[in-house]
């Protein structure tokens, strides 16, 4: 038997809808103005946790250099997080959704139509990206002469769906080979794209580097052929502006929680019409992101905007080069920055410490990055199996950096073996490859259909 709410109960019922301009929501002005408030008074609040938390280390605040990871909420985003949640398990899930109706048809669609540049109607939430790529590619029937093609920067999930697409079907799957400097070899795309390619799948800032792939151009390569063209932007949505029309692609898929700073297992496409009935009858059969989860991300996108129209805007990104030197002037470091053109991710290794101590040390001195293995981008030729990835955002600031070069210099200086004793086993790693170009035989490869 159900009971009836109190008075009480019905009042705060009413006061929890994420920030949104539909008529229904202007009883609560409260809310109105919640993400955006959130961008004015985010950092202060978490500085406030870190200072009394200790969580920092001695400099107090945390340096978090892993947005492209895991970025923190906002707190106005994580409050309302946890507000929705609370009211789905005091009152279920229907009567949340109901509350929210206007946010989960709409108003959710309405930022992202804004963030990726197409209409709203043209997209659609998910839990993660790799759902969104591997629902499109399991509708997809290309024949047994068909080519599809990837690049070496694919990450393992969507790769997986790709084998399995070639094993199904028995097509092609070819691998755009990379210039010598790291960039995708454009005038090889140009020459052999014909009608026989069904689908082209490219990062736009691939996992564990920082490269930006020109998608764009890519996508006016592709244009006059009838391919599909499927675009990664989960490690570039949120630190450069992404534009889905202008790319030309017919899928662009994202999460939420990298550098939107949304709840985790919130993600979110752009789908162009003509697949979206294939794609929904797939994506039917997968679970949907909790309802809790969508508002939170809703109000992450609001709290974007504000931070894209106000001050802050792209400033973390432009630390890069100090992020650049603080890892060149540490002893024993390296870059591993291929490519001409370079996003607010910055991969590097040290010759001698492995990344995973590395990582560790770091983070007891209040540094937090994450470490890489060569798994995440299977068809690269990594210079190491592990490496480290810093990640820049709007709220970094140079004493940030400076406190991670400081910490960086101070872990190899301690973690170092000496000189003149034995190296440990445990701390050896593979010699850097020699210097010069490529051999030939690795321009091009063709992953052959399995016997």
């Amino acid at each position: 038997m159900n009971a009836t709410p109190s008075s009480t109960d019905q009042k705060n019922r009413r006061d929890y809808a994420p920030t949104s301009d539909h008529p229904d929501h202007t009883d609560h002005p409260d809310r109105s103005d919640r993400a955006d408030r959130g961008s004015r008074d985010d950092r202060d609040d978490r500085d406030d946790r870190d200072d009394r938390s200790g969580a920092g280390g001695p400099g107090g605040r945390t340096v978090h250099l892993d947005a492209a990871g895991w970025g923190r909420m906002p707190a106005a985003v994580g409050a309302l997080v946890a507000d929705c949640a609370a009211r789905e398990d005091r009152y279920g899930p229907h009567e949340v959704e109901e509350h929210l109706e206007h946010v989960l048809r709409t108003g959710i669609h309405d930022r992202l139509g804004a963030l990726l540049g197409v209409p709203a109607a043209d997209t659609t939430v998910v839990t993660d990206a790799a759902t969104a790529f591997d629902a499109l590619v399991r509708g997809l029937g290309p024949g047994r002469g068909d080519r599809i093609w990837t690049t070496p920067y694919e990450g393992v999930a969507n790769l997986t769906a790709l084998y399995a697409l070639r094993d199904r079907t028995r097509c092609r799957l070819e691998v755009v080979p990379l210039r010598e400097d790291g960039d995708l070899d454009l005038d090889w795309m140009a020459r052999h794209i014909d009608d026989d390619v069904a689908l082209v799948s490219v990062v736009h800032v691939p996992s564990g580097r920082g490269i930006v792939n020109p998608v764009e151009t890519i996508g006016r390569i592709l244009a006059p052929h009838r391919c599909l063209y499927a675009v990664d932007a989960s490690y570039a949505v949120g630190q450069l502006p992404v534009d889905a029309a202008r790319i030309g692609c017919h899928l662009l898929t994202g999460d939420g929680w990298r550098f939107l700073r949304g709840p985790h297992e919130t993600g979110f496409a752009y789908l162009a019409p003509r697949l979206r009935d294939t794609f929904e009858e797939t994506l039917a059969y997968r679970p949907p992101p909790r309802i809790a989860a969508v508002a939170g991300l809703d109000a992450a996108l609001a709290h974007h905007t504000a931070i894209l129209t106000g001050t802050a805007g792209h400033d973390g990104p432009r630390l890069l080069p100090a992020l650049r030197a603080a890892v060149e002037e540490t002893p024993g470091t390296e870059l591993i920055t291929p490519g001409r053109v370079q996003s607010g991710i910055l991969a590097f290794r040290h010759r001698e410490l492995p990344a995973a101590l590395v990582r560790r040390q770091l983070a007891a001195r209040g540094v937090v990055l994450w470490k890489t293995v060569a798994q995440e981008i299977p068809l690269l030729d990594h210079p190491a199996a592990t490496a480290l990835r810093a990640s820049l955002h709007h709220d970094t600031t140079p004493d940030d950096i400076t406190r991670f070069g400081q910490a960086l210099r101070a872990v190899v200086r301690e973690e170092r073996p000496h000189p003149a004793g034995p190296r440990p086993a445990a701390r050896r790693t593979a010699p850097a490859p020699p210097a010069g170009p490529r051999p030939p035989t690795r321009r091009h490869l063709t992953l052959c259909p399995t016997p």
